[in-house]
């Protein structure tokens, strides 16, 4: 599965609610386990001086650039 190399992110489970109306629906509609795969790209790190290509999460992307 997909996994950040930087923060250790990686799936997430949780539910899926089908039914989207209000009321007294909510609480009959199916409740579906489903997962949350996370966002990583292939990207190269500078690491001590030496490039490394790492599986980096989008967000871990955005804060190296950053402190870039």
């Amino acid at each position: 599965m997909a996994r950040c190399e930087v923060c250790g992110t990686g799936t997430q489970a949780g539910r899926y609610i089908r039914h989207k109306a209000s009321g007294r629906w909510q609480l009959k509609a199916p409740h579906k386990p489903r997962q949350w795969q996370v966002n990583v790209r292939r990207k190269k790190v500078l690491v001590k001086g030496a490039y490394l290509r790492l599986n980096v999460c989008t967000r871990c992307i955005r804060t190296l650039d950053r402190r870039a």
